[in-house]
């Protein structure tokens, strides 16, 4: 049978910069046909802080396996993963033979040790001889040629690209998930807004109802009202708002890049994390913190899904 031609090229997966996110989970297999086998190429990933490669290689393909490791890193990046090739021969063109002459050494032997012991020789002659060791052992000496390393090369590079386009779609459903949350934060902390105007006042009117409270109390107002000033500034979170915009955008910005950027979004995550964290500790006000709440449980959504991204 003729090889056929794989009508993407390996070269246009690798070197399309893809803007948009790759999941780390995919699967991809291939099989082409060479002559009387067929070469099957299966290879799976998951996520993984870097390339972790495990491979399981036909013995007649494996002084070409550094090569096709390179295949695989160039493709994949990033990821735990699982390649397997395999040959499966056409056994009624090739069928496992006969060791004649083991055979029929076999045979004399257990006829001597018959004569002598004088136990019964086997019924089933055939049954008896073809269950010995190594009478059906098939001896294997193939070698590789150019032909048939490019047949390889070639079930190789469609099994990656398969399992980048696998990649791809699951990239789509990744980034529409944290375009969704990431949303769901920013209309979170403009809800924070009303609060945060209204909660002045009744710190103000929480703190001169206390003073006035204790008998025979007599304060300076104008030295409160710095106190108050002063209270008020810590508990301002105008900066934590701007840092975080600013990291919303970012990770939006970020989304749109070439694939790998993975690692990146994980640590505009924590950067957010520690935006959301110090408004929380900050807000003094029942509402902003179940504001505050809902944030956080977003982003661990985020920090979840950002673990697969490539």
């Amino acid at each position: 049978m003729v090889f056929c031609p794989i009508c993407i090229t390996f070269a246009a997966i690798i070197n399309k910069k893809v803007s948009m996110i790759q999941s780390m989970t995919g699967y991809g297999k291939a099989v082409v046909a060479y002559k009387d086998k067929k070469i099957h190429v299966e290879v799976k990933s998951l996520n993984s802080k870097q390339l972790d490669l495990n491979t399981r290689i036909a013995p007649l393909y494996r002084e070409k396996e550094m090569e096709m490791r390179q295949m695989v890193a160039e493709a994949i990046i990033r990821g735990k993963v699982d390649m397997s090739v395999w040959i499966e021969k056409d056994m009624a063109v090739d069928p496992t033979p006969i060791n004649a002459a083991l055979v029929e050494n076999y045979y004399q032997q257990i006829r001597a040790i018959s004569d002598k012991t004088g136990i019964p020789v086997p019924e089933d002659w055939f049954y008896t001889l073809l269950r010995m060791p190594d009478v059906l052992t098939k001896t294997d000496n193939d070698e590789l040629d150019d032909a048939e390393w490019e047949a390889v090369k070639g079930a190789v590079k469609e099994a990656l690209n398969n399992l980048v386009a696998f990649r791809t779609q699951e990239g789509v459903a990744l980034q529409k998930k944290f375009t969704e949350k990431i949303d769901n934060i920013a209309q979170l902390l403009a809800d924070i807004e009303p609060y945060e105007q209204s909660r002045v006042e009744k710190i103000k009117a929480r703190i001169v109802d206390g003073l006035q409270q204790i008998p025979g109390v007599d304060y300076d107002k104008n030295r409160l009202e710095q106190e108050l000033i002063y209270y008020i500034e810590k508990l301002d979170i105008s900066e934590e708002k701007q840092r975080l915009t600013n990291h919303l955008k970012y990770f939006r910005d970020t989304m749109n890049e070439p694939a790998g950027q993975g690692k990146k979004l994980g640590f505009i995550a924590q950067e957010m994390g520690r935006e959301i964290n110090t408004t929380g500790s900050k807000s003094n006000q029942a509402e902003m913190q179940n504001i505050v709440v809902k944030m956080k449980d977003e982003l661990e959504q985020i920090k979840e899904q950002v673990l697969n991204a490539l």
